[in-house]
């Protein structure tokens, strides 16, 4: 089952994220999201757990939860949205250098 951890202190590693849930079964993986252009957490990550029963209890368990002064937000991850390839939905917008504003300059 793969489970989605949100509301993460800034500084929580995978490593972490991990021991959090090790206790109650086997983790297949732990992944803290991080931010592509800086590298620093956003606050948010995934765990993948083999037994579907245990990833249930710790779910139970850890929702609600205190980590270095934040209350996390455990759920059973949810299938991602297919995103449109424009990056923001609406009308596809194209651009032209060949306008008649850059044509008078």
């Amino acid at each position: 089952m793969n489970i989605y951890v949100s509301n993460l202190s800034f500084n929580v590693t995978d490593d972490d994220l991990e021991g959090f849930f090790a206790e109650y079964g086997e983790v297949s993986s732990a992944r803290v999201i991080t931010d592509k252009f800086t590298g620093k957490s956003r606050g948010f990550g995934f765990v993948e757990m083999a037994n579907d029963e245990a990833a249930r209890k710790a779910i139970a368990e850890l929702d609600g939860g205190r980590v270095e002064g934040r209350e996390i937000k455990v759920a059973e991850a949810r299938p991602r949205e297919e995103r449109s390839g424009n990056g923001g939905g609406g009308e596809k917008r194209s651009f032209s250098r060949n306008n008649s504003y850059n044509n008078r300059y």
